[in-house]
This record gives C-alpha cells, sequence and structure tokens, in this order.
C-alpha cells in the first residue's frame, strides 16, 4: 500500500523489503493498547520500552499497536522545546524499523519538531515501515499551547484492517468531539488515540474519574456512527512541566457500539499490554447518506446544546 506522505520509512538496509500484499478486508482486528511507562525528558529510555511493547504485541498477535501521546519526552515536558525532533527523523525511524521487523501496524505519538514550531504529532506506520497518517492535536489543552503549534488537518487511511483515523487525547472531550464526527464523516472505522491521561497524584483506583469524562465521548461517538474508538494511554508520575507532581494512570480504553470492549488497569504503575479483539464495523452510509441516518437516531443538527 503506498504512503500518503514521502517520508522515509527507515534506514537503508530496511529498504529491500518486497512490495506489500495487500490483503481482503479483515472481520475483526486484534488491536494492542500499549501502557507504556513515559518518563519525562527521557526519549531514549521511552523509545527501548515503546520498542519492546511493540515486540511483545506481535507475539500476541496483535495486528495493530497503539502507544501512548509524546512518548519521546513525555507530555509538556520542557525538554522538548529544544531537543524535539523532525519527522521523519531518528525517534520515528526507530518505530519503522519495528513495525517492519514485527510486520505490524504502529500507532505512537511524538513530538515533531517542523518549520520552527513543536507539534504534538501521532504516526501510523505500516508493517512496511511506511508512515501513512501524520497527525497533528487540534484540540490542546491551554497549558499545552507553549509547547505545541495548533494542527491543522484530519486524514483517514484504508488499510487491510479498515479504514483509520487517528486523533490525541483531549480531541476526544466532549467540546472536542466535532474532531471525531468528522472523523467518522471521513469513513473511519476504527479511531485511534495515543494519549497521556492524567490525575492528580493523591487519586487512587477506588476514584476512578473516567468513566464520564472517557466512557462518554468514546461511547457517544461508536454509537453515533458505528465506529470503534481506541485511546492508549501512558503510565507514571509526572516530572517537569506545568502537570508536574500528577501522574498518568492507565485507563486505556477501546469501545464500540455494543460498549466497553476493553480496559486497562487505573494505577500508575500499570504498565503492561492491553489486547483487544474488535470486530470490524459495517459502515455503508457515505456522504449525506450518514446525515440522514444520524438524523433516524435523533441527532439535532440544529441545537446548541
Amino acid at each position: 500500500m503506498a504512503a500518503l506522505f514521502s517520508f522515509r520509512k527507515a534506514p537503508k538496509a530496511a529498504l529491500s523489503t518486497p512490495e506489500p500484499v495487500i490483503l481482503p478486508p479483515t472481520a475483526s482486528v486484534r488491536i494492542g493498547m500499549g501502557q507504556l511507562l513515559v518518563e519525562g525528558g527521557e526519549p531514549a529510555r521511552n523509545l527501548e520500552r515503546a520498542a519492546r511493547m511493540i515486540g511483545e504485541a506481535a507475539q500476541q498477535g496483535c495486528e495493530l499497536v497503539l502507544l501512548p501521546e509524546t512518548l519521546d519526552f513525555a507530555w509538556t515536558h520542557p525538554s522538548a522545546l529544544t531537543e524535539a525532533q523532525p519527522i521523519p527523523g531518528p525517534f520515528s525511524d526507530l518505530l519503522c524499523q519495528q513495525a517492519i521487523k514485527y510486520k505490524i501496524y504502529v500507532c505512537a505519538g511524538l513530538t515533531e519538531r517542523l518549520n520552527g514550531r513543536n507539534y504534538n504529532a501521532a504516526i501510523l506506520i505500516n508493517p512496511e515501515g511506511e508512515i501513512i497518517v501524520k497527525y497533528h492535536k487540534i484540540n490542546l489543552l491551554s497549558v499545552e499551547l507553549p509547547f505545541y503549534a495548533v494542527g491543522q488537518t484530519l486524514n483517514v487511511v484504508d488499510t487491510p484492517l479498515g479504514k483509520i483515523g487517528v486523533n490525541i487525547c483531549a480531541d476526544n472531550y466532549l467540546d472536542g468531539l466535532p474532531i471525531g464526527h468528522t472523523l467518522a464523516r471521513m469513513g473511519a472505522e476504527f479511531i485511534i488515540s495515543p494519549s497521556s491521561w492524567t490525575v492528580d497524584y493523591s487519586l487512587t483506583e477506588e476514584d476512578d474519574p473516567y468513566r464520564e469524562k472517557w466512557v462518554n465521548p468514546f461511547s457517544i461517538l461508536a454509537r453515533l456512527y458505528n465506529v470503534v474508538v481506541v485511546g492508549t494511554t501512558s503510565v507514571g508520575y509526572i516530572v517537569g512541566g506545568p502537570y508536574e507532581g500528577k501522574k498518568s494512570v492507565g485507563c486505556s480504553l477501546a469501545v464500540d457500539a455494543s460498549g466497553v470492549r476493553a480496559q486497562g488497569t487505573f494505577n500508575e504503575f500499570a504498565g503492561d499490554l492491553v489486547v483487544a479483539d474488535l470486530p470490524r464495523p459495517v459502515r455503508p452510509e457515505q456522504g449525506t447518506a450518514i446525515g440522514e441516518m444520524l438524523q433516524r437516531k435523533g441527532y439535532q443538527f440544529d441545537k446548541l446544546l
């Protein structure tokens, strides 16, 4: 499958791989949600863990592995302001090499340096090591604005696994759902989202704050459009930046029209792989037929609330 962007796939040693075989559509997709320990300002260690997680996902039969947001420097870590790399670049190349090695789709969040600005980026890599989607986060939190510029594009790509759209973390807040609506209107069957969900250091598993914050918006998109929405988050305490002292706590999530299909452990130490077998949705409606389908479901287009 041809890449949408003319990015380098990997160092020259990997470029002699044969042309990919396009498989018929699959009935379900095994996705690994890689809840990764992400240390602030430690890209080498973070990427080493990411490489191991990709291998583990492949060993468990995953066809796609979804890794967290800004897994290189960690979300809003000050070191990214001066050390962020381009895409393609050394960090994305490493992930491309792993995709080739394990013949697996890899979606991961990185910090991209582009035209003098940083972006909170997500890339989707195919098993041939090609970056077939690159996305910049749009619904940035106010504390992110000193670190990242606002993204300006959305994309959905056709793959043998299905039509895949990519967004990032707060793009799935209720106030950011127009981003998911747009991906669904573009035909996405799977919306995958590298994330870095954070809470105050004092919160524990008993305080789980994510039902309304994440299950609700994921479910809105899943039920309205019959899409699968998957988010993978990092784990660990946050060091440096505006959220220093808070923690990322897992709770990676996969939701389809039937409800929650898989969920990671709510714990700052839950660095593990959550595997979910997710049926590929059937989405026959296109264009204005999607609007007609939404009207049948009672969706009101002319209401402010």
